[in-house]
C-alpha cells in the first residue's frame, strides 16, 4: 500500500520548508521514515521500491499532505 503526497497540502516547496523558520531543520515525515523511503529535493520525493507500508511518515505530517493509498 504506497503512499500519496499532496503537494498541495505540503509545507516543503522549491528546496525549502515554507511554513516556518525551520530553515530545513524540520522533524517531520522524511525523519519519521523508518527506511529511507522519503527525501527532501525541490519537493518530497518518495521511493516506493523502499517503502514498507509503515504509515509513520503519515502520522508525522503536521499538514495532512500523506496519506496511504490501496
Amino acid at each position: 500500500m504506497p503512499i500519496e503526497i499532496n503537494y498541495e497540502k505540503c509545507c516543503w516547496k522549491d528546496g525549502k520548508c515554507t511554513s516556518c523558520e525551520c530553515e530545513g531543520a524540520c522533524e517531520g515525515c522524511v525523519e519519521a521514515c523508518p527506511v529511507g523511503a522519503l527525501e527532501r529535493k525541490m519537493l518530497v520525493e518518495f521511493n516506493a521500491d523502499a517503502c514498507v507500508d509503515c504509515g509513520a511518515c503519515v502520522d508525522a505530517c503536521k499538514y495532512n499532505a500523506i496519506s496511504l493509498t490501496e
